[in-house]
């Protein structure tokens, strides 16, 4: 059974950085499977903001993180990254990562229906 756990989330000034792991267990083969990290806000909707690509060469970026964040992943651990940079105030969510098999577009980021994995959620608080 497939199984993610995220790691790495605090409490951080504006400004600052963090960055979260995604650890998978459980897989067949993880180096075939999309990759993607979600946040959401008590209330609302889960937002998609980063996308990796199986073999971790191609990655997309909700224009709300684009140029702050970067996704990668460690495919020999089972591993994925969200390095975060000049973290805002309206960062604030729970993120979760997810996984599913790619589709005609690839990994792009899809709605979180299409996904069929996830972890727990760790929290990122950035305070003004």
């Amino acid at each position: 059974q497939v199984q993610l756990e995220e790691s790495g989330g605090g409490s951080v000034q504006a400004g600052g950085s963090l960055r979260l792991s995604c650890a998978a267990s459980g897989y067949i083969l993880y180096n075939t499977y999309c990759m993607a990290w979600f946040r959401q806000l008590p209330g609302k909707e889960r937002e998609g903001i980063a996308s990796i690509s199986t073999d971790g060469t191609r990655t997309y970026y909700a224009d709300s993180v684009k140029g702050r964040f970067t996704i990668s992943r460690d495919n020999a651990k089972n591993t994925m990254y969200l390095q975060m940079h000049s973290l805002k105030p309206e960062d604030t969510a729970m993120y979760y990562c997810a996984t599913r098999r790619p589709t005609y577009d690839g990994c792009r980021n899809r709605p979180p229906s299409e996904y069929n994995y996830w972890g727990q959620g760790t929290q990122v608080t950035v305070s003004s």
